[in-house]
């Protein structure tokens, strides 16, 4: 039986499973941060208040969990699991001899980073320099990247371009001959890239709050 309790509690699981605070997940699902707050789950006069089916809908797509799993999940299979990755600054990233034709790490002397996901085979980190990509990412942030995952519209990315530019930004559009890209920060211009200009395009799959 669904409880407000229950619910609640399972979006707390979720978040600590793929190491986010409440207010991280919110953001990283697209929502207000103060979406999860404990301040939110009772009101002034001590009555209960339940998240929206839609931020449910959002943080499932954003974490790529099932609602099934999400409801039925323990406390001890949803703790933060540990693997080590691969560390890189988007200087270096920039820079030749890093990555094959498609995006996955190559060569050796890496730095690495342990971080709270299911592994990866081909995931690597980049720590985040700048405020280009802020309010999302802030200098200093860890993102994790992996190449090969599917991308959909609204999936935050990184990509390269053959002159070694590098960039994280959010996918608009993917045709056979470009790709549109949206910044995380209104700040900076959108992009839009010919297909034969990138060198290689990843999806985003975590980041630390």
């Amino acid at each position: 039986m669904l409880s407000h309790e229950r619910v609640w509690a399972a979006i707390d699981r979720l978040a600590a499973r793929h190491g986010y605070s409440a207010s991280g997940l919110a953001r990283q699902a697209g929502l207000d941060p103060t979406t999860f707050n404990k301040s939110k789950r009772i009101s002034r006069e001590g009555r209960e208040r339940w998240p929206s089916t839609e931020s449910i809908a959002k943080i499932l797509e954003a974490t790529g969990e099932s609602l099934e799993g999400f409801l039925n999940a323990r406390d001890d299979d949803l703790l933060p699991q540990q693997h080590t990755v691969p560390l890189l600054g988007f200087a270096q990233a920039g820079a030749g001899g890093f990555f094959d034709d498609g995006g996955f790490p190559a060569g050796s002397g890496w730095e690495e980073v342990e971080v709270p996901i299911a592994s990866r085979e081909s995931a690597y980190a980049l720590e985040v320099t700048g405020d280009s990509m802020l309010p999302l990412y802030r200098d200093g942030d860890i993102i994790i990247v992996a190449p090969g995952e599917p991308l959909r519209r609204g999936d935050r990315v990184v990509l390269k371009t053959l002159d070694g530019e590098v960039m994280a930004k959010v996918l608009y559009r993917q045709t056979a001959l470009s790709v549109d890209l949206q910044s995380l920060n209104p700040d900076h211009p959108d992009r839009s890239f010919a297909l034969e200009d990138i060198e290689w395009i990843a999806r985003i799959i975590w980041a630390s709050q």
